[in-house]
């Protein structure tokens, strides 16, 4: 097993083209991020493929082209997140 990596993205659609890693980490620095998020509320997923990708790179700068599909699926995921929550809200309503 190799030094624990992570990442954390942010995408606003109304001022971003695509998702920004905001942060980026290895060792000690990598579970302090998965700490904040988790402490946050913020859904945390695991996608090795691009976390190598971007675990190097800058915070700030929007992900290049050729990762968008990674980040896709990342997108996906909180997407069926909300659609499952917004589910069991339904169900948790009282009349």
């Amino acid at each position: 097993m190799g030094i624990k990596k992570s990442i954390a993205l942010k995408w606003d659609r109304d001022k971003d083209d695509a998702p920004r890693l905001i942060a980026a980490g290895k060792g000690p620095l990598a579970g302090k991020i998965l700490s904040i998020a988790r402490e946050a509320g913020i859904p945390v997923q695991e996608n090795a493929l691009l976390t190598e990708a971007l675990a190097d790179s800058p915070p700030g700068r929007e992900i290049p082209p050729e990762l968008y599909q990674l980040a896709a699926e990342i997108y996906i995921f909180l997407m069926e997140l909300e659609r499952q929550e917004a589910i069991a809200a339904e169900g948790n309503q009282t009349i």
